[in-house]
């Protein structure tokens, strides 16, 4: 067979396959709706949302998780409930993406990579120097649930000591742990919990999701049975990291396994 028809055929395989997995990528524009989570301002810059963020149904919501990292539908219609409870208006079936920067709702103090609402409005925006803090915490190629949890624990212990007005109430805090429970299970090894640090990073840097660097989406549905597990992972390794250190974390309620109403 001619060389050429054969690398032709294997890139048309190649695309193909990563079709399956991402969709183009477009970084948002000026007017456009992004909220504090990188990955639904990701899945918004890869056209899994509508590209500018606004008027989201729960069809639309719960379909692009599906597509894009596998989430099943009762999780993600759980999240959706939760972020659709963030819109100013009465009997909301909608939402746009800056919906979710209302403080203290699922936006919290001591984000992995925004500024506490205290110092800024711009929850919505990526913060590289707060970014680097939780970097700090990832020495290895492959981020341990244990390096997960000390990266979000000295985010929330950074922001009670420099936040006049830290807090993590209690949809905050949950969220807190939810968040580094997602990236564990959405772009790493569910079993192991264990995910390549340039995924997260890749991630959270640029919004968009790391299929170049080989990520692809999990084989198998996520649930909330996978959420929950890796929530309890991460608050049993932040107890630890706290009785090692002889201290008491300042947001007990922050270290509450999630499960049920709490998740």
């Amino acid at each position: 067979m001619n060389t050429v028809l054969v690398a032709t055929i294997a890139v048309a395989g190649l695309c193909s396959a990563y079709s399956e997995v991402a969709r183009d990528w477009k970084p948002s524009d000026l007017g456009d709706s992004r909220s504090p989570c990188p990955l639904l301002n990701a899945l918004a810059n890869h056209g899994y949302l509508p590209h500018g963020g606004r008027d989201l149904d729960r069809d639309t919501v719960l379909g692009a998780l599906e597509d894009a990292v596998n989430l099943d539908r009762p999780l993600s219609d759980f999240f959706f409930q939760a972020a659709l409870s963030t819109v100013p208006l009465a009997n909301a079936t909608q939402l746009s993406l800056h919906h979710l920067n209302q403080h203290n709702a699922i936006e919290h103090d001591a984000s992995l990579s925004r500024p506490d609402a205290f110092f800024s409005s711009h929850q919505d925006v990526f913060d590289p120097s707060i970014f680097a803090e939780t970097r700090a915490h990832w020495p290895d190629p492959v981020i341990s649930v244990r390096q997960a949890a000390a990266a979000r624990l000295g985010r929330v212990q950074t922001s009670n000591r420099t936040n006049p007005a830290f807090e993590l109430n209690r949809a905050g805090a949950p969220a807190s742990v939810a968040e580094t429970a997602v990236y564990l299970i959405a772009f790493g090894d569910v079993e192991a919990g264990t995910v390549r640090r340039e995924y997260v990073e890749y991630l959270f840097e640029n919004e968009r999701l790391p299929c170049e660097l080989g990520w692809e989406k999990s084989k198998f549905v996520l649930t909330q049975k996978h959420l929950e597990a890796m929530s309890g992972r991460v608050v049993a390794e932040t107890n630890s990291l706290l009785n090692g250190a002889g201290i008491r974390d300042v947001t007990t309620v922050s270290q509450s396994p999630l499960s049920g109403d709490e998740l």
